[in-house]
């Protein structure tokens, strides 16, 4: 199983508690997550299924290679961070 979290910053505009799904990549761990909210998927993802601009994912702490296709693997227990990156000067 993999965990599926999302950061307080998140939260505080999409309710989305933490969940386990069964998922072989990013993708299908996030995916399987929106099956259940899909008010959290319009604001992680855009119309073309893709990370939106200021979101990041993370598994196991490290920052996913493959933003735009969420393809990185996932071990077994992994857990799935998504966060709302900051920017600005």
């Amino acid at each position: 199983m993999t965990t599926v979290r999302f950061t307080a910053n998140i939260q505080r505009h999409v309710p989305c508690p933490p969940m386990e799904v069964e998922a072989a990549t990013v993708r299908e761990a996030l995916e399987a997550y929106f099956r259940t909210n899909a008010r959290a998927r319009s604001y992680v993802l855009d119309d073309q299924g893709r990370l939106r601009k200021h979101m990041a994912t993370f598994v196991n702490g490290t920052q996913t290679q493959h933003a735009d296709h969420l393809s990185d693997t996932l071990p077994d227990g992994a857990i799935v961070d998504v966060i709302q990156s900051l920017s600005g000067g």
